[in-house]
């Protein structure tokens, strides 16, 4: 059982030697040792993204998992045109498929559902899905919209380098 006396622990300092116990680091160290993790941590996503164009520059090769694929079900081509120019103009996805009807059978509010839907195919980077998910949520009819996304294994570095132009990490957009 440890013992507080005039603001110290006993049992520690029973246990260590009375050196270690005597070195502190200052206030002013341990606000600049805090002020550090707290730079590295707001600057965390600028220096992985500069790591990633770094590593693939040099290497000639691609990060897995820097692209996504995402897959978003609509009600009718006319939603599906309307999310899809929404999310180009906001340089959110570099490219987005239409793909025509196809029959749907999902459980909603315990029953079986039968419907046709029109399927998009986007790509964007990772780090956008966040933002991507939560936009098409603020704009899609549906009450819970589908909106899944895969990780972008590989595939030609051309192609990837031209999604990284297409959505920018931080692009300008129109009001």
């Amino acid at each position: 059982m440890a013992f507080i006396h005039n603001g110290k622990i006993d049992w520690w300092y029973q246990r260590c030697p009375k050196d270690s116990t005597t070195h502190t680091v200052s206030r002013p160290g341990y606000t600049f040792i805090l002020g550090g993790l707290l730079l590295m941590l707001a600057l965390y996503p600028v220096l992985k993204t500069l790591s990633i164009q770094l590593h693939s520059a040099l290497t000639g090769s691609y990060v897995a998992g820097h692209h996504s694929v995402i897959l978003i079900n609509c009600p009718n081509e006319q939603v599906a045109k309307d999310i899809s120019r929404s999310l180009m103009e906001r340089r959110m996805a570099a490219c987005v498929n239409i793909l025509p009807r196809s029959a749907t059978m999902y459980y909603w509010k315990g029953e079986i559902q039968d419907a046709t839907e029109v399927l998009l195919l986007v790509r964007t980077r990772t780090s956008k899905i966040q933002s991507l998910t939560e936009y098409v949520r603020s704009i899609h009819p549906y009450e819970n919209p589908e909106v899944l996304s895969f990780l972008v294994e590989g595939g030609s570095l051309d192609y990837m380098k031209w999604i990284d132009e297409a959505v920018p990490e931080n692009p300008y957009i129109p009001s």
